[in-house]
């Protein structure tokens, strides 16, 4: 049973962080006002994710609440390849806020390196946000997230 739950964790690692690849990429081409747009839509969705149930499984539909993992990081990798760029910002922040969660706690550490790899991220956008803006809307989306 080990066996396959490994071999179950590291295919999720494999396509997570191929999609996180791509989300980079697409985080790397902003300007810096869509940058700080994609920072507070990222809180947002980061704080709405914290008070489900099941985090992890934020943007799934209910009657999947029992699934390993949902259908957030897919949702949200196929809006962060439209062209229309508030939809891709909005993929972009569902798909951070659903892969944080699911990688918070994780054993794995395909996971845990790639959960390290999305905090980067998220500090990276921290960064990127005005001073006395960043503080409180942070602070209230990581207690909000816990």
């Amino acid at each position: 049973m080990r066996l396959v739950t490994r071999l179950i964790a590291t295919s999720r690692a494999v396509r997570l962080a191929r999609e996180f690849r791509e989300i980079k990429r697409a985080i790397d081409t902003l300007a810096e006002p869509a940058r700080q747009k994609l920072a507070l839509l990222t809180l947002r969705e980061l704080a709405q994710a914290g008070r489900c149930e099941f985090p992890h499984l934020y943007g799934t539909p209910p009657e999947q609440r029992y699934a390993l993992w949902g259908d957030g990081t897919a949702t949200g990798v196929a809006r962060a390849r439209s062209d229309n760029p508030q939809v891709r910002l909005r993929g972009v922040a569902l798909w951070l806020a659903v892969t944080f969660h699911e990688t918070r706690e994780s054993e794995q550490p395909q996971l845990a390196a790639l959960h390290r790899e999305v905090l980067g991220v998220l500090r990276q956008l921290k960064k990127s946000v005005p001073a006395n803006t960043s503080d409180h809307a942070w602070h209230d989306a990581a207690e909000a997230a816990a």
